[in-house]
């Protein structure tokens, strides 16, 4: 009786000191902090199917780009197919359930939606105009009741955008890709749109104009400038954003360029913009597949190819008090025509393409196969008997001084695409340099797409990349169907494009320890890493809910991870860690549980 009495006692002393508190008169008040529980740091994770939500759309991007809002317990998911976002009730995750659309047709007439972002029940979409050289919008709404709040206009084709860590700045990558014959291309930017009065947000533009007299500079550094006639501004693209916890600094991926854009988000500027390097290909760890017809898994060294990162997502964390970007390198041509008969023909007016597949660049009848070629190589190559490979870097593989031997064959080379515009011998000021036969002589071959995922510091320096460990992953855990296609269950498919794809990705952290989710685009699955060593991450899973063996395309699970949200057990509908993915082939929106051990 005695200690319950005491109990009561100090309960009533509690209850009157916060009684205290709130006496504005009292100087003697007292503040009770409550205990910080901190979350369990697991040894590691594993992901399992939770729930899914399905469009019934195949192969038409009809679930690309997810955010989630955790005070609705809503998730808010881009249907390209659409145009416009889906939102769906997932505070039952095992059953999603589509509960409205959000389009911004109604401020921007025939528009298409891009990208997500929701901070602090506001969400953002960014919007593209119905012509894509146009100028583009960001609208608002409210997580809530879906209800429209504000627009503000920002740079052509928006592409994605992110809100800082405070929620008070959302930034959006505007990517300007040209029209289809390039008799337009608008220059690509960065917007930064104040958002701190929501119903009146104001947007600055970070452009890369100042960097236009710097183009041999930057071309010199390695970022690629390969657009026709097309300024620095012009042919930067800036696909993807992630944003310092501190919130003063944005780096957003620079894709086709195969580099890094650094913007300072208090002056509104962008200060850096950093070249990516090659993967060498010829180094131990560095092994890919090249050939979709040797009918056989061949992960090996190739002296003399290169692979360039071009990353697509990026995102930021912290260990030991710095920060490390992390991206994941999926690779891309650019390929933009309105007549491809009459480009290849030789009209470079109707478009531009800079890949080829290998053997074709070192056909033995050298360029003079008509429709075979790209009209600009074309042009560089008038008077030119076709090209060559340095025999001195390709002897491995069969090169001579005039012919590229079986280096070209399908079992070797020859099936691999590459950037037709980079590595042949030069003139000083950038022309064509031909040997005594007429030839181009090709001493490095440029494959697009590192086929891995890599973690740099915050001045683009690489740090560390998974190297051939996508590929060596699955072709032990799936070999039947080593680098298959997202829409097709085929057998090395893909090996001689940019195999896995890795695509998406995002970071979390549970407890003291960060994970890195990447999202293999065409074998569609996810690669979980602890990478809370960012010297030595570490593979945790392999993790896909597809069946290759079954015929029905929408019952093959989910296909093509496009985007991928990580929600922290604090957030989730069912206070565990979870993982949303968007799925384009599948058009599917899995919930995947994130369980520790």
């Amino acid at each position: 009786m005695k200690a319950k009495m005491t109990v009561l006692a100090t309960m009533l002393m509690v209850g009157l000191s916060a009684c205290n508190d709130s006496d504005e008169s009292n100087n003697n008040t007292v503040t009770i902090t409550p205990p910080v529980v901190e979350e369990v740091t697991p040894e590691s994770i594993s992901l399992s199917l939770l729930g899914r939500y399905e469009t019934g759309v195949f192969a038409e991007s009809a679930a690309e780009i997810p955010a989630y809002d955790a005070a609705t317990k809503r998730a808010f998911v881009v249907n390209a197919k659409k145009g416009l976002v889906e939102v769906l009730d997932i505070s039952k995750p095992e059953t999603p359930v589509h509960i409205g659309d959000l389009s911004a047709r109604d401020v921007l007439a025939d528009s298409e939606v891009n990208s997500v972002a929701v901070k602090n029940g506001i969400v953002a979409l960014a919007v593209q105009a119905k012509v894509k050289t146009d100028t583009g919008i960001v609208a608002f709404y409210s997580a809530k009741d879906l209800k429209f709040i504000s627009k503000v206009d920002v740079g052509a084709l928006p592409d994605m955008l992110t809100f800082s860590p405070d929620g008070k700045t959302v930034v959006v990558a505007n990517e300007a890709e040209p029209n289809d014959d390039y008799s337009i291309d608008p220059e690509g930017s960065v917007s930064i749109i104040n958002v701190t009065d929501i119903t009146k947000p104001t947007a600055v533009v970070a452009d890369f104009k100042a960097w236009n007299s710097k183009k041999a500079e930057l071309i010199q550094s390695g970022v690629r400038i390969t657009g026709p006639k097309a300024t620095v501004a012009q042919d930067l693209e800036p696909e993807y954003i992630t944003i310092s916890d501190d919130g003063k600094t944005a780096w957003a991926t620079l894709q086709e360029n195969n580099a890094l854009a650094k913007i300072d988000l208090t002056t509104q500027k962008v200060t850096d913009i950093f070249a990516l390097g090659y993967k060498d290909h010829g180094l131990a760890g560095n092994e890919l597949d090249v050939s979709d017809k040797d009918k056989k898994i061949n992960i090996q060294t190739w002296s003399g190819l290169v692979g360039m990162y071009q990353p697509d997502s990026i995102a930021q964390y912290q260990s030991n008090g710095a920060t490390y970007l992390v991206t994941a390198n999926e690779g891309d041509s650019r390929e933009w025509f309105t007549d491809e008969d009459a480009y290849l023909a030789g009209d470079a007016t109707k478009g531009f393409i800079e890949a080829i597949r290998m053997k074709h660049l070192f056909n033995v009848k050298g360029f003079n196969v008509k429709g075979d070629y790209p009209a600009h190589l074309q042009q560089i190559a008038v008077g030119v008997k076709g090209a060559k490979l340095d025999p001195a870097v390709f002897a491995y593989c069969g090169a001579t001084a005039t012919d590229p031997g079986l280096c070209r064959d399908d079992a070797q080379l020859g099936r691999l695409n590459i950037a037709w515009n980079m590595g042949y011998e030069t003139h000083a000021d950038g022309s064509a340099k031909l040997d005594a036969n007429g030839l181009l002589t090709y001493k490095k071959l440029y494959a697009y797409g590192a086929r891995s995922f890599s973690i740099w510091n915050t001045q683009g320096q690489q740090v560390w990349d998974s190297g051939s460990e996508f590929e060596r992953k699955v072709a032990e855990l799936v070999p039947d169907y080593f680098n298959s296609d997202h829409e097709a269950a085929a057998f090395d498919d893909r090996s001689d494009n940019k195999g896995p794809e890795p695509e998406g990705l995002t970071v979390g952290m549970i407890g003291k320890k960060t994970f890195a989710f990447i999202g293999l685009e065409r074998q569609s699955g996810i690669m979980v890493y602890d990478i809370s060593n960012p010297q030595k991450p570490t593979f945790v899973q392999y993790f896909s809910t597809r069946d290759f063996k079954t015929a029905d395309p929408l019952k093959q699970g989910d296909l093509g991870p496009e985007g991928l949200v990580f929600v922290p057990a604090k957030d989730s509908p069912n206070a565990k860690p979870m993982l949303i993915v968007g799925n384009e082939v599948s058009g599917s929106t899995a919930l995947y549980q994130i369980n520790l051990k």
